[in-house]
């Protein structure tokens, strides 16, 4: 039955991910990244890890997803736009400024020979286990604690990522707009 299940929930997640990629139209790209999370959850429930698969269906398949359609929906990616005009003047060295000062403050750490967060040592924040504390308290105790800093940089990483779709799936100005001739101006 393990078996079973395994090859189920694996042809789920290559499907799902196949559509992820190849999909034209953004909102069915999404909804296939639905598929692909339900799939990795029910992988987490075969393994017997509930809350796992919980937080997967509800952060993620639930959550996120919905954040990108969202986003998608907002934008308007059947929407044309000028890509030669930027909206923001100034907003491209604000952006490298930015990058470079936070790259430079996960690399501080390691100049200065402060890297075990890095690593991912074992059992820095206890036991794995405990009889009398839940493991859902040593979870969250070694996120919150030891591990704040990578948690929230791949926060910040998620965020990029939607920046980096939206850039994507921005279209340049067509010259001819729902059947009326736009002229453009030099």
């Amino acid at each position: 039955m393990d078996w079973a299940v395994f090859i189920v929930a694996g042809a789920a997640i290559l499907a799902g991910a196949l559509g992820v990629v190849t999909s034209r139209n953004p909102v069915h790209a999404a909804l296939s990244l639905v598929l692909t999370l339900f799939g990795v959850a029910v992988l987490f429930v075969a393994q017997r890890a509930d809350f796992l698969a919980v937080v997967q269906v509800i952060v993620y398949a639930g959550a996120i997803v919905v954040l990108f359609l969202f986003v998608i929906m907002l934008l308007g990616v059947d929407q044309a736009e000028n890509l030669e005009v930027e909206p923001l003047a100034g907003q491209r060295p604000a952006a490298i400024g930015i990058g470079i000062a936070g790259l430079a403050l996960l690399l501080l750490p390691i100049a200065f020979g402060r890297w075990e967060w890095l690593s991912g040592q074992p059992s820095v924040v206890g036991p794995a286990r405990s009889a009398t504390e839940p493991n859902v308290n040593l979870l969250a105790k070694a996120l919150f604690t030891r591990y704040l800093v990578a948690f929230e940089a791949t926060s910040v990483l998620l965020v990029i990522a939607v920046i980096g779709a939206v850039v994507l799936a921005r279209r340049p100005l067509s010259t001819e707009r729902q059947g009326e001739t736009v002229t453009e101006e030099p």
